[in-house]
C-alpha cells in the first residue's frame, strides 16, 4: 500500500501532535522519512555542535529507528514505548549483537527457554547502546530451530531492572568513551507477553530497525562529508603555500572534486530511497537502503581524511573537528551490518539470488 504524508513545520506542532503525525494509522510510520533524512543531512553539514552531537548521536532531529517496528508489530501495551521514546520518559534499547556474532545475527547464542507461561533468557549482548538509561531492552534470542536459520529467533522486551539482567561495562571505542554496553542475561525470566511480534519471527523486527538506521546513518554521513569537503575548499582558498593559495594546486583540487561529485550522487540517491521508504516497506527495497549506507559512510570517512590532509598538521589535531568526524563515522561502516554485508545484500538483488530482483532493474 502506498504511503503518503505532508511536510509539517515542527514549530507548529506540540509534542503530542508530533507523536500522532509520526505514527498515524492513515499515513504509516514512515511519512517523514524523506523530511527527516533531509534535515539530518542539513544539520550534519553544519559540523559539530549541540544541533548534531556525534558523541551520543543526539540531534534536534529525532532518531527513533525502533518506532516503526513497535508501531507495526507491538501490542497496545508495547506501543506505550512509542510515546515514551519520543518524550524521553520510557526508553527502549536494542540488544542484537553478541561477543561471538555481529552481522551473522542468525547464529546468535543467546537462548530463550519456555518455562510454563514464562521464558528464561541466558546469554550476553555487546554494543547494547544506551541500555543504562533504558526502561526496557529489546533482546533477540534463539527459541527454536538451528544456528544459522532465520526462523526461530524471538524478540523480547526485557525490563532492565529484571533479576539477572546486568550491565557489565561500557566499551571504549577508537579513543572515545561510549554508552555501548556489554550486558549479561543470567536466567532472566520474562512473561510470554514480552515477545514483540511473534515467537520465532523476531528477525523481521531486527531487520526493520537496521533498515531505518542504515538510511539515517547514510544521511548523516553525507552531510558530514559535505561539511568536510567545503571546509577543505575554504581552507585551500585561504592557505598560502609556495607563494600561492593551495587551491591553485591540482593535487589539492582533484581529490576534492572527486569527493564532491560522489557526494552529489549519493545525496540524491539517499533522498530517492527515503522518498521510496515513505511509500513502501523498507524491507522491499533493501538493496537501495544498503547502497545508501555503504557508499555514504565510506564517502564520509574519505572526505574527513582528505580534509585532515588539506589542513595539514592542524587537521589531525583536536583543534579541528575532522578527526572526531572520522572516528565517529568510521564505525558506521560496521554497526548496522558491515559494509561487506551491505554489498552482499545488493549482490542478492543484482544477481537474483533467493528470488531477489534489483529495485531499478
Amino acid at each position: 500500500m502506498a504511503r503518503s504524508g505532508r511536510r509539517i513545520r515542527p514549530s507548529r506542532l506540540g509534542e503530542h501532535e508530533v507523536h500522532q503525525f509520526l505514527t498515524s494509522e492513515e499515513s504509516g510510520p514512515h511519512v517523514v522519512s524523506l523530511a527527516g533524512r533531509n534535515d539530518e543531512l542539513h544539520l550534519a553539514a553544519k559540523g559539530l555542535g549541540l544541533h548534531n552531537d556525534l558523541q551520543d548521536e543526539s540531534s534536534i532531529v529525532g532518531n527513533f529507528p525502533i518506532i516503526p517496528a513497535l508501531a507495526d508489530y507491538g501490542t497496545a501495551e508495547q506501543k506505550t514505548y512509542i510515546e515514551g521514546i519520543i518524550t524521553g520518559k520510557k526508553h527502549l534499547s536494542f540488544g542484537l549483537t553478541e561477543p561471538g556474532h555481529g552481522s551473522d545475527a542468525t547464529w546468535l547464542e543467546t537462548t530463550g527457554r519456555r518455562d510454563g507461561d514464562d521464558w528464561i533468557l541466558n546469554g550476553r549482548k555487546r554494543w547494547n547502546s544506551q541500555v543504562a538509561r533504558a526502561h526496557g531492552n529489546l533482546i533477540f534470542a534463539r527459541t527454536s530451530g538451528k544456528a544459522g536459520e532465520a526462523k526461530g529467533i524471538t524478540a523480547f522486551i526485557v525490563p532492565t531492572g529484571s533479576p539477572g539482567h546486568e550491565i557489565l561495562y561500557n566499551h571504549w571505542t577508537f579513543n572515545m568513551p561510549s554508552d555501548h554496553a556489554e550486558v549479561e542475561l543470567k536466567n532472566v525470566r520474562v512473561p510470554n507477553s514480552a515477545i514483540l511480534h511473534q515467537e520465532g519471527d523476531g528477525l523481521v523486527v531486527a531487520q526493520r530497525f537496521v533498515h531505518e538506521n542504515r538510511v539515517r546513518q547514510a544521511a548523516a554521513s553525507a552531510g558530514a562529508a559535505r561539511y568536510c569537503i567545503q571546509e577543505a575548499v575554504k581552507y585551500a582558498n585561504s592557505r598560502v603555500a609556495f607563494g600561492e593559495p593551495l587551491a591553485k594546486k591540482q593535487a589539492v583540487q582533484f581529490p576534492l572534486v572527486e569527493l564532491w561529485a560522489e557526494y552529489e550522487l549519493v545525496k540524491n540517491f539517499i533522498f530517492r530511497t527515503a522518498w521510496q521508504m515513505d511509500r513502501q516497506n523498507p524491507l522491499e527495497i533493501s538493496d537501495m537502503v544498503s547502497i545508501c549506507n555503504f557508499r555514504a559512510n565510506r564517502l564520509c570517512c574519505e572526505a574527513a581524511d582528505r580534509a585532515m590532509q588539506v589542513h595539514g598538521g592542524m587537521g589531525y589535531s583536536r583543534a579541528l573537528p575532522f578527526e572526531h568526524i572520522y572516528r565517529h563515522h568510521r564505525r558506521y561502516r560496521i554497526t548496522e551490518g558491515t559494509e561487506e554485508v551491505q554489498m552482499r545484500r545488493v549482490a542478492q538483488y543484482l544477481f537474483g539470488f533467493r528470488g531477489k530482483r534489483a529495485s531499478h532493474a
